[in-house]
């Protein structure tokens, strides 16, 4: 348990948040909740990026009515969650999340627990044999709410109430100096939810902070723990890491502190055969991270695809050579690889099947010239293909031809089929003889 403190109260005149910053339905929610006598904060990541001059991706609430009161109070409400009991609040362009204030597990656990067994009710609290958290419904105070967080730095509470800024836990000054640091024991803290050393690689990767050096001793020490997160959860924020803009710094942390042997061991150990598979790993990443940057859509295949197709792709030609057709020795390697990964992540079906479509799809895009080129293009896999092809183009010469052919073709098909002549190792055209098919005699019967 974290120890309390007393608060320190940031009035509206010492720190640089706006209401004009704040999404109007957050606005408006946490005045609907100040006006019905409810405490209403923001709290977590928004207030964090708002103090760093950032756009949050969402708005986060945290109020003392309890899950039932909010039902009542939003008609747009929808309650989710067991672990940890949320309200969503459902408007046209957005989602909000409202939580209850919680605290850890009351003194007398042990006998809440024996008391919810004994009337056959699930536990408000509930850890397994080694400390990880599995279950969380306790109601608490702002105070506790704040002092159970993961780090400092999103622990801040902005009130709605006087515009101030609250912070139990000295958040404002590690964000000052850009730390990373845990409320309390790191080792117990990463231990109660392993996905918190993966949070903690993020923001140090996203927002250019510096994870606090003890911190970051006992992260790489359990960072094999993470295996024992649920596989469904590791896959949602295995999105989070690859698919916001900072994949490539993330990708070198996770490698440095030893959670990437841990998430994904067969990757790990192709990379480390070779210094070239590292180099081509950053360079496809940070292709990814510019597509990012374009606001260019990237759909989870692609992002499976960028991270495991080169690894993929060699284990695929290896067993070509040993005269395996092409696209059954990729299948096989698909089928091997995301067996042995969905052990650790949870890969949905769906997505793993779009992922080995976009490489299937690869031969077809590189040769030169294609076959059937606008019935190619009219295929549903086919723009995540290309963007693929893109991504590998950055990192490897021999993708450059087919890319420029396929830019080309795509501003104007008649014009780069007309050029297809030119493409070095390209067959000439030329009229093909029709073979004439011979005719048999009819026998005569004897």
């Amino acid at each position: 348990m974290v120890k309390a403190m007393e608060p320190r109260i940031i009035p509206r005149t010492g720190h640089n948040i706006s209401r004009k910053q704040v999404s109007p339905n957050a606005l408006r929610t946490l005045y609907r909740l100040h006006q019905n006598g409810f405490i209403a904060y923001l709290v977590g990541g928004c207030v964090r990026d708002l103090l760093l001059e950032r756009t949050p991706k969402d708005f986060d609430i945290a109020t003392d009515a309890t899950p039932g009161q909010l039902k009542r109070l939003f008609r747009n409400c929808r309650l989710v969650g067991r672990r940890f009991r949320l309200a969503h609040l459902h408007f046209q362009d957005e989602i909000l999340e409202v939580s209850t204030f919680r605290a850890d597990a009351p003194s007398a656990e042990a006998d809440t627990e024996e008391t919810d067994r004994h009337h056959r009710r699930p536990p408000r609290h509930l850890k397994d044999e080694d400390g990880m958290v599995l279950r969380d419904n306790v109601f608490g105070t702002p105070e506790e709410d704040a002092l159970r967080r993961d780090f400092t730095i999103n622990a801040l509470s902005y009130n709605i109430a006087d515009f101030s800024l609250i912070d139990y836990t000295n958040g404002l000054g590690d964000l000052e100096q850009r730390l990373i640091r845990p409320i309390g024991d790191p080792y117990v803290r990463f231990t109660e939810d392993p996905v918190r050393m993966l949070r903690a690689v993020r923001f140090a990767a996203s927002h250019n902070l510096v994870i606090e050096p003890a911190t970051w001793e006992i992260l790489c020490e359990l960072s094999s723990n993470i295996s024992r997160a649920a596989p469904a959860r590791l896959y949602e924020e295995i999105l989070k890491l690859f698919l916001l803009g900072s994949a490539q710094p993330i990708f070198h942390l996770l490698d440095k502190c030893g959670l990437l042997d841990a998430l994904f061991p067969r990757l790990s150990e192709w990379l480390h055969t070779s210094s070239h598979h590292l180099t081509l790993m950053s360079i496809n990443l940070e292709s990814l991270d510019q597509l990012y940057r374009n606001r260019i859509p990237l759909p989870p295949p692609l992002c499976l695809a960028t991270l495991f197709g080169p690894a993929l792709e060699e284990a695929a030609l290896a067993r070509d050579r040993d005269g395996i057709p092409h696209l059954q020795a990729l299948d096989e390697a698909c089928t091997s690889f995301l067996g042995e990964l969905c052990q650790i992540v949870t890969i949905p079906a769906r997505v793993g099947g779009r992922m080995r479509g976009i490489l299937a799809f690869q031969p077809g895009l590189r040769r030169m010239p294609p076959r059937r080129p606008s019935s190619m293009a009219r295929r549903p896999e086919f723009a995540d293909a290309l963007t693929y092809l893109r991504l590998m183009a950055a990192a490897k010469e021999e993708n450059r031809t087919p890319l420029e052919w396929w830019d080309a073709f795509l501003l104007d098909p008649s014009s780069a089929m007309s050029s297809e002549t030119a493409i070095p190792g390209a067959p000439e055209k030329g009229r093909k003889k029709r073979r004439r098919r011979r005719r048999h005699s009819p026998k005569t019967a004897t």
